[in-house]
């Protein structure tokens, strides 16, 4: 019995096997019917598609940046220059994933140490989670992760990344050359490190370059001055590839086709001409096959350097302006707080010099601050006289054969008294015309001046009553001649100077803005001012861009491109008969024969100088000074040149610094800018 059961149970078995056997053979039978039929369907029926797709090129444009151009004065001498250096640049491919930026930043970072001082955490935490794992780890820790879109998972993710995840030194330095990196575009070139390479990281990258695609060793261009940094303030800064570009602009820029890294004029003068000076890129044309693969690079333009800005400044005459601006407010001492001096051609608008220093009363240090002549409003005093006279004769108050007033202190109710500075209790009261009123600076005059145009006829202790249209009427005048108002000066940040209170309260202060002792003007105001009156009316903007020129094959200066023009903003349309009257108190301020005549010691100057003295009474540190202004020009027939000096804060004992300073300013101008032999003539 055990034995037939044994033989059953064999015979079974055998019959099983050659079942299973069929059933894996068929089974692979069938795997490879469809294998077949799939590379038919790709091979037969799609072939072509997919051959062509790896085939495919994709046409794209590479960008480099080129040479950014020089700045010179008005004698070819380079003010701002380019200085090479050795650097790491990296162009970014087509559809680079984030994880393989990472993989050659954390190569790269073996051999390259850059700063990290600008690493936000925003960048650390995009290197983290470049990382799949980190990213794909950060993600699921998300309660219902899958319901947010792939965005907003993200940035859940990295203000997760950020508050938890602390990056080491290695990995902040690899993190820094990542964002660089990722902050490109495709295709487009940036710095991974534009200055301070070493050999040693040259050479290293060098024997591993096959390993950091992308990656190259380059040239980049910083800023140097050679004639000193004097200049610096006014042709402002560019940006790095460190600092990127402008927090406040950058979507502006980028728009206008900047990189991040991009190299970007800042401030004043490189963000004036920043679109001459940055030149164009060079392009590369880069064929790109379906499968990412460069196959070709051909370069379609090379690039152009950027155009060059030659000044009206003369670099020899502006180092000598601007040390003897920083001599006279040294040896002020006292609470003065600086000296700024603007040289213009009163006919072109072109400046010649712009000097300005600051000075610490406390601790009497003095550093340089050329664009305080543009942004630095200070109450001026008496300049401002002849602008007042003017706008009198313009208003029909005076003409300029009826202008004789009295000088006499002015005593009003709730203004205090006011006088001349020769006439302080009233015992020198003199007939003055208007042209003599300017050649003695009378304070007097001025104010009568402002009562007539307010409609307000004078008397001792009367109240001020007239309206406070005053202000509007003064100010009007003042600002035909740049006067509190901007002067178009082609550096940005000019200040418009400052205006005080109109309002009723302050009616009596329509008087102290008669002569220049409430509102306050900035330097190169006071220079347009005085060129309007010497120019005969016209009131130019002030530049101090003369030309725009190429590069020629030596790297110096090229061919004319643009000449800038003068540009005439008003006319100031007084008759030649009332100019006259202000020309001739301006000339008599220098050259008159009264006793109180306040520019005698201007009179030795040749050319004969015209011009109107200032003196405002101030308070600096709680103590009381002056400011000691001039507005000037020469010669006094066919002028040529202004002058405008200011020195505020000065001791109320200070007399002539003023004029002492403009007599240096005269004295370099016509040695180094301009032969006096040549005009001689013109004075007679």
């Amino acid at each position: 019995m055990k034995s037939k059961k044994t033989s059953t149970k064999v015979h079974k078995n055998k019959s099983e096997l050659p079942f299973r056997l069929h059933l894996i053979f068929g089974i692979v039978v069938f795997l490879l019917v469809l294998l077949v039929a799939r590379l038919a369907y790709l091979q037969i029926f799609n072939g072509s598609k997919y051959v062509a797709d790896v085939e495919r090129t994709d046409t794209t444009i590479e960008t480099s940046n080129v040479q950014r151009g020089m700045i010179y004065d008005s004698t070819g001498k380079v003010l701002v220059g380019n200085e090479s250096h050795q650097a790491i640049q990296y162009t970014k491919g087509v559809n680079v994933l984030s994880s393989t930026l990472r993989q050659t930043a954390e190569r790269l970072g073996k051999y390259l140490t850059v700063s990290t001082s600008t690493l936000s955490d925003q960048d650390q935490a995009d290197y983290y989670l470049a990382n799949s794992k980190n990213l794909e780890k950060t993600e699921n820790s998300f309660k219902n992760h899958s319901d947010y879109s792939t965005k907003a998972l993200y940035s859940m993710a990295v203000k997760k990344v950020a508050k938890t995840v602390t990056l080491d030194k290695t990995e902040k330095n690899a993190a820094q050359i990542f964002s660089l990196m990722n902050g490109a575009y495709e295709l487009s070139t940036v710095y991974l490190k534009e200055s301070g390479v070493t050999n040693k990281e040259i050479a290293e990258i060098g024997e591993h370059l096959s390993e950091f695609p992308g990656v190259k060793v380059g040239t980049s261009w910083s800023r140097d001055y050679p004639e000193g940094n004097s200049i610096k303030s006014v042709a402002g800064t560019v940006s790095s590839a460190k600092t990127g570009l402008p927090s406040d602009e950058v979507n502006m820029l980028l728009a206008q086709g900047y990189s991040r890294n991009d190299s970007v004029g800042q401030s004043y003068l490189e963000k004036e001409y920043d679109p001459i000076l940055k030149g164009t890129k060079s392009q590369t044309r880069v064929d790109v096959n379906g499968n990412n693969t460069i196959k070709k690079e051909v370069k379609q333009y090379a690039g152009k350097k950027g155009d060059n800005l030659v000044l009206s400044i003369n670099a020899a005459f502006q180092k000598q302006v601007q040390s003897d601006t920083k001599t006279a407010v040294s040896s002020a001492g006292g609470e003065s707080t600086g000296g700024y001096v603007v040289v213009m051609n009163p006919n072109t608008g072109a400046v010649l010099a712009l000097a300005g220093v600051d000075r610490n009363p406390n601790t009497g240090k003095v550093t340089d601050n050329a664009l305080g002549t543009i942004n630095e409003p200070i109450v001026m005093g008496s300049v401002v006289k002849g602008a007042m006279v003017t706008g009198a004769l313009m208003d029909g108050v005076i003409t300029p054969t009826n202008s004789t007033l009295t000088d006499k202190p002015i005593r009003l109710v709730g203004t205090g008294s006011k006088s001349s500075w020769f006439n302080k209790s009233g015992g020198q009261d003199i007939s003055v015309d208007a042209s003599t009123a300017l050649e003695v600076s009378s304070n007097s005059y001025m104010m009568q001046l402002a009562m007539k145009e307010g409609g307000f006829k004078y008397s001792p202790g009367a109240g001020l009553t007239m309206g406070t249209g005053v202000f509007s009427k003064m100010h009007g005048y003042f600002e035909q001649f740049g006067l509190g108002t901007d002067t178009g000066i082609d550096i940005p940040g000019e200040s418009a100077g400052y205006t005080g209170p109109s309002n009723h309260a302050n009616i009596g202060k329509a008087l102290d803005l008669a002569f220049g002792q409430y509102d306050a003007y900035t330097t190169i105001q006071v220079a347009q001012y005085i060129s309007t009156i010497a120019n005969g009316g016209y009131r130019i903007a002030p530049h101090v861009v003369s030309q725009i020129r190429g590069t020629n094959g030596n790297g110096g200066l090229g061919k004319l491109q643009e000449t800038i023009q003068p540009k005439v903003l008003n006319y100031v349309d007084d008759t030649a008969a009332q100019k006259k009257v202000v020309t001739k108190g301006l000339y008599d301020v220098v050259h008159g024969t009264n006793t109180y005549k306040t520019g005698g010691a201007l009179a030795s100057v040749s050319p004969e100088i015209s011009a109107k003295t200032g003196t405002a009474e101030t308070t600096t540190n709680g103590k009381s000074t002056v400011t000691l202004s001039l507005a000037s020009y020469a010669p006094s027939k066919n002028p040529k040149v202004v002058v405008a000096v200011a020195m505020p804060g000065l001791g109320e004992s200070a007399e002539s610094n003023n004029i002492d300073l403009a007599k240096k300013v005269y004295s370099a101008y016509w040695k180094t800018v301009q032969d006096k032999s040549a005009i001689k003539d013109t004075t007679k």
